[in-house]
């Protein structure tokens, strides 16, 4: 925090410099005194935000850039894609355990349903294409915007129905979490 405070007054400095404005100058755009200004950019007063944000409309420069605020990450996701079984999956999450959340693609051939269970609870969304899901004695079949969450307990089976491939996503908790919590009413 000190390294950060200690370079706005430089930085304060250079960009009223490049702009070609004076002390005096910005003292009169901004209403505070020259001495200020000039504590401000020497490092002698601590910047606080009822002196950056007029000096910033003053030089029409955002906030950010008077203290060197810095760069927002990028927020894309890169994981590399698993190829298992003839299926493509994108994992979503990046922490072991819990939660784990996934994009999967499964090409068109139609498979024989081979369904199993194990621990665990999961939702899809069908993204695009057509799922063909058995669940128990269910043999459905979802659409794009559908969306169908189970025990993964129940024995189970998704994939194409045949007619071309299917997008979807899947989210699975592996200790049985339910996707959507219902909760009771308060009783009076």
């Amino acid at each position: 925090m000190d390294e950060v405070l200690a370079e706005v007054g430089p930085r304060l400095r250079r960009i009223r410099k490049e702009r070609g404005a004076t002390l005096a100058g910005l003292s009169e755009a901004t209403g505070i005194s020259v001495s200020t200004l000039s504590r401000l950019e020497s490092g002698l007063r601590k910047p606080s935000l009822e002196l950056l944000l007029p000096i910033a409309r003053a030089h029409e420069v955002a906030l950010d850039e008077l203290v060197g605020a810095p760069a927002v990450r990028d927020p894309r996701v890169r994981a590399e894609p698993i190829r298992r079984h003839g299926r493509t999956y994108w994992p979503l999450t990046r922490q072991p355990g819990g939660l784990q959340a996934f994009k999967v693609l499964v090409p068109q051939e139609e498979n024989e349903p081979e369904p199993r269970t194990h621990e665990g609870y999961e939702w899809l969304y069908v993204m695009s294409g057509r799922l063909r899901m058995v669940l128990g004695d269910h043999d459905i079949v979802l659409t794009a915007g559908e969306v169908v969450e189970f025990d993964t307990r129940v024995p189970h089976w998704f994939g194409s129905t045949g007619e071309g491939p299917v997008e979807f996503l899947s989210l699975f908790g592996p200790q049985g979490e339910r996707m959507h919590v219902r909760a009771r009413p308060k009783r009076s």
